[in-house]
């Protein structure tokens, strides 16, 4: 290990829950390799149960793009806030993570003041807003990636990249045998099914009252089904029972999204980092996400261009899963497509096969541990 100095500073600028986790495992890992270094920041609550001095909680406020226009005022005094700190306190490395809309205008107040900066999870530049690359080099002097075709990518285009691996995948062993489904026995009745609605509101508004329309849908066509809502946190738990509809029953489990999929047999998820978690359990799942209709005809549809959105099959370059993204008004097209896969036993054992032979090959490199040494490198 590279000796540090004692008393090294980093700043840490987190703005949803999924990076929230990914930064709590990189502190621990630091931590753990013996760096004298602490941790300020803004984030939530996994970075300080970690050890990270907050100085504002801004997790429980995460949206998304066609609805960041509510919260420019907030966004604002909050950038304003994380650059008074930077140029008032002794800070020796700023890490950015995710949320690249936001965490940019954090990482230029980063380097107004000086200081070096770590990008961990590289902005998905090469599905669509590729223009920004330029900004990226300006902002960026090491970027710690989680999609392992990122780093060609980003290296061919000036950018000092690694691939670390994946985070959510740290606490998974390399071979996942024992946990593949078998499907040989199953029935459809007596199905168990998750619902994850994700962890942002504009995700839960868009979503959560479709998916319970279509549980209620599949109930109806297979009597017995159970199913099982898996929120973020314990407030989100609050505002999906609110929102309940009067025709569905469901059982919640807080923050147990690869524990819930592995004791179902099929998910129903939001686009996003759980779709991988999901894969690591083996469970087959359908993937579905809303955007604005307008604004997705008018802009969108031409700025996004990969082959796939879900990240399950961008990391397969094939569809192992289905995907609608975005599904707009039309829930039947969901509807049927689950329940062919629940009529179809060879094709959930196949599916959940795939899954995990995709996921074991990501298990080699665990991303807290690889971050922790370009950290520990950045700060000697």
């Amino acid at each position: 290990m590279v000796d540090v100095k004692k008393n090294k500073r980093i700043f840490v600028s987190v703005n949803d829950p999924s990076a929230d986790v990914h930064c709590a495992g990189l502190i621990s890992a630091l931590k753990r390799i013996g760096s004298p270094v602490e941790f300020v920041g803004i984030g939530g609550p996994k970075m300080a149960a970690a050890g990270c001095e907050l100085i504002e909680s801004t997790v429980g406020r995460a949206v998304m793009t066609y609805t960041a226009v509510a919260h420019v005022g907030h966004y604002y005094r909050l950038v304003q806030r994380v650059r008074r700190y930077l140029q008032e306190h002794p800070v020796d490395l700023v890490i950015v993570c995710d949320s690249p809309s936001f965490n940019f205008h954090v990482a230029k107040a980063a380097k107004r003041a000086g200081l070096k900066t770590l990008f961990y999870v590289a902005p998905q530049l090469w599905a669509w807003g590729g223009w920004r690359i330029h900004k990226l080099r300006r902002l960026c002097d090491r970027l710690c990636c989680i999609l392992p075709f990122e780093e060609d990518w980003f290296r061919h285009r000036g950018v000092d990249t690694t691939f670390v691996g994946n985070p959510l995948l740290d606490g998974l062993p390399n071979d996942l045998t024992g946990v593949r489904k078998d499907y040989s026995q199953f029935d459809p009745q007596d199905a168990k099914i998750a619902l994850m609605p994700g962890s942002r509101l504009a995700e839960i508004e868009s979503l959560w009252r479709p998916m319970q329309e279509i549980a209620v849908e599949l109930e109806l066509r297979n009597p017995g089904m159970i199913f099982v809502a898996v929120p973020a946190s314990r407030e989100r738990r609050r505002l999906l029972e609110r929102t309940q509809i009067p025709s569905f029953t469901c059982e919640y489990s807080v923050d147990t999204v690869r524990r819930t999929a592995a004791a179902v047999d099929f998910s129903l998820v939001a686009s996003g980092s759980a779709t991988l978690e999901v894969a690591s359990s083996g469970c087959p799942m359908v993937v579905m996400y809303q955007t604005n209709r307008l604004l997705w005809q008018l802009v969108g549809r031409w700025l996004v261009h990969p082959k796939f959105f879900t990240l399950v099959n961008l990391l397969a370059d094939r569809e192992l899963v289905p995907e609608f993204m975005p599904y707009f008004t039309s829930t039947e097209p969901i509807v049927q497509r689950i329940d062919g896969y629940l009529r179809d036993a060879h094709l959930l054992t196949r599916t959940s096969n795939d899954l995990i032979d995709m996921v074991e090959s990501l298990t080699h490199k665990k991303a807290g541990e690889e971050v922790a040494r370009v950290v520990v490198e950045m700060l000697s």
